[in-house]
C-alpha cells in the first residue's frame, strides 16, 4: 500500500558541502540481517505490504504499526513492540466500542514519547457508510483498547469519513494529531482539516482548521503530517483547494497549545498558476522551527520538488530543489510522504525521493542542506548490475545520527527486474552505494508494495528499520533490522 511504489536508491559518491571538523565521523553503520516481523496466529500476511511507521524513543526500544489479514479474511490493525532489543508477541489493535463487526481498523500514524508509552491513530468502520477516527494508547508497555476520536460540533452525523493521519507526542500523555473529516454543509458535505490535542492524558475534541479566505466551497482539505518542536508547539501540513479549484500547500501552526489559522504555502517563483502544490513531509528541530518538503508544477508543467522552512513561527517562501544533471525535462519529482525528511538542527537536513532521468528511467535521489544551503540532488548509487530504481522505487525514509551521517531506506530493480529493499548509509556527507537487504527465509523480492518504509537513527550511531517483502507470490510479510 505504498502510496506510489517501493524505493530505489542510487547514491552518488560525491561530497555535497564541506562539513565542519566537529561533524567528521569514522563510524560506518553495519546492518544485521533482517528478521521476520511476527504476526498474530492465523494471520494471512500483511495487507498490501502495509507496515508504514516505526517509532524508536530509545535504542533497542521500538514500535511498528501495520495492517494484517486475519484467518477470516478481515483486516486488523497491528502493533509490534521491541523492548531491550527483543521483539515481543504481536498485538492486535482492538477497535472502539460500537465498531462494525468488520471494523477494518487501519492505523496511519504512530508516536512513542518513551519506551512503552505510544499513541497510534487511524480509521475504522462503524458501518458500511460511516468511517470514524480512532486513538489507541500504549501505557507502561500495555496497549489499551482504541477509543473513537471526538469530532468538531459541525461534523456530519451520518455517512462520515474521518481520516486521522498523523500523531506526535512530545511527552507521555501530551500529543497532537491531525487529519480530515466531513462537515454538515448542505446539500453536499465538505472535507475539512482537523487538529486535536492530548494534554495530561486527556484528548480534547477535534477542531476544524480555519482555512485561507480563498477556499473552495469544498476545500477537499488533506492534513497528512504533523511535527512538534516542543509540547504545544507544532506544525501540520497538507493541501486544500481554492475557489478556482487549484490545489495549494497548507501550513497550520500550534503555538503554546492554541491552533492558529492555516496559511497557504508560498510556492517557488517559477510555480504555475495551477501549481497543484502539496506538502509531503515535515520535521521540527525546535518550537516553531521546522522544515518541510513537497511538490508543485512549474510554469512549464513540470513536476518539481521544493523545500520550505519555518523560522520563529513564520513560514518562508518555498525553494525549488535542483535535481541531478541527468534529469528529464519534466523530472516528475515524487515523495512517498512517510518519514521523508530529517534535520539534525534548523539548517542541516537531508531528504530524498524519486525523479525521472533524460532516458525515461525512474531513479532515486538524495539532497542535503548544510549550514542553510541546499545542494543539488545526487542520483543514488545502486548495487552492481541493477537496472534502475523503477517506477515503484525511490527514497522512502531518511534519518540522521549526526550532521552528515545518516541512513535511508529504499527499493530498486535488480538485474532480474525484481524489486529489492535497500539500505543506504551517508558517512561524513557522502552517500555510499546502497546495500541490498537480505530478506528472511530466503525470500527473493519485495514486490511493488514492499521496501523499507521507516528508518530511525540515534545519536549513539544505532539505527533501526522496518519494511515488507513477498514471502510467496501473493503474500506480504514484514521485516525488521538494526545496526550492530
Amino acid at each position: 500500500m505504498r502510496v506510489a511504489q517501493p524505493v530505489a536508491i542510487i547514491v552518488a559518491l560525491v561530497s555535497l558541502v564541506a562539513l565542519p571538523a566537529s561533524a567528521v565521523s569514522t563510524v560506518v553503520p553495519s546492518w544485521r540481517p533482517s528478521q521476520v516481523a511476527q504476526l498474530p496466529a492465523g494471520a494471512s500476511g500483511l495487507v498490501q505490504g502495509y507496515l508504514p511507521v516505526l517509532s524508536c524513543p530509545s535504542t533497542g526500544n521500538c514500535t511498528v504499526i501495520g495492517l494484517y489479514g486475519d484467518a477470516q479474511g478481515h483486516t486488523q490493525g497491528l502493533a509490534l513492540n521491541q523492548v531491550g532489543n527483543s521483539w515481543l508477541s504481536p498485538t492486535t489493535i482492538v477497535s472502539p466500542v460500537g465498531a462494525s463487526s468488520t471494523p477494518e481498523v487501519t492505523p496511519y500514524g504512530l508516536s512513542c514519547a518513551t519506551a512503552g508509552n505510544c499513541v497510534a491513530v487511524g480509521t475504522y468502520q462503524v458501518s458500511a457508510l460511516d468511517t470514524q477516527g480512532f486513538i489507541a494508547s500504549e501505557v507502561a508497555g500495555r496497549w489499551r483498547n482504541a477509543t473513537q476520536a471526538a469530532m468538531p460540533s459541525n461534523a456530519l452525523a451520518q455517512g462520515q469519513s474521518v481520516q486521522l493521519r498523523s500523531v506526535v507526542c512530545s511527552s507521555a500523555g501530551n500529543c497532537s494529531a491531525t487529519g480530515s473529516y466531513l462537515d454538515n454543509t448542505k446539500p453536499l458535505a465538505a472535507t475539512q482539516g482537523l487538529v486535536m490535542s492530548e494534554v495530561n492524558n486527556v484528548w480534547s475534541s477535534a477542531q476544524e482548521v480555519q482555512l485561507p479566505a480563498d477556499t473552495n466551497a469544498n476545500p477537499n482539505t488533506a492534513l497528512t503530517q504533523i511535527a512538534c518542536g516542543s509540547a504545544g508547539n507544532c506544525s501540520a501540513t497538507g493541501s486544500y483547494l481554492d475557489a478556482n479549484n487549484v490545489q495549494h500547500g497548507l501550513l497550520v501552526n500550534e503555538v503554546a497549545g492554541a491552533w492558529q489559522p492555516a496559511a497557504a504555502l508560498e510556492p517557488p517563483a517559477d510555480a504555475s498558476t495551477f501549481a497543484h502544490a502539496q506538502v509531503s513531509s515535515i520535521t521540527c528541530t525546535g518550537a516553531l522551527s521546522c522544515t518541510a518538503i513537497g511538490t508543485y508544477f512549474d510554469v512549464h508543467g513540470a513536476s518539481q520538488g521544493f523545500t520550505v522552512r519555518e523560522v520563529s513561527g513564520r513560514w518562508q517562501y518555498a525553494i525549488t530543489m535542483r535535481m541531478p544533471s541527468d534529469e528529464a525535462t519534466n523530472p516528475h519529482v515524487f515523495f512517498y510522504g512517510f518519514a521523508g525528511i530529517t534535520c539534525v538542527n534548523a539548517t542541516n537536513c537531508a531528504t530524498g525521493g524519486q525523479y525521472r532521468d533524460s532516458t525515461g528511467d525512474y531513479e532515486g535521489f538524495f539532497i542535503n542542506e548544510v549550514n542553510g544551503i541546499w545542494s543539488s540532488a545526487t542520483t543514488l548509487l545502486l548495487p552492481p548490475g541493477s537496472l534502475m530504481a523503477g517506477k515503484n522505487g525511490g527514497v522512502v525514509a531518511v534519518s540522521c545520527r549526526s550532521l552528515g551521517n545518516c541512513s535511508a531506506g529504499a527499493a530498486y530493480l535488480d538485474a532480474t527486474n525484481t524489486y529489492q529493499a535497500l539500505i543506504i548509509n551517508e558517512v561524513n556527507g557522502i552517500w555510499r552505494t546502497g546495500i541490498e537487504v537480505v530478506l528472511p527465509g530466503g525470500a527473493t523480492g519485495i514486490g511493488i508494495a514492499g521496501g523499507v518504509y521507516s528508518v530511525v537513527c540515534h545519536a549513539d550511531n544505532h539505527c533501526s528499520a522496518e519494511g515488507s517483502y513477498l514471502s510467496s507470490p501473493t503474500t506480504y510479510q514484514g521485516f525488521v533490522l538494526q545496526t550492530n
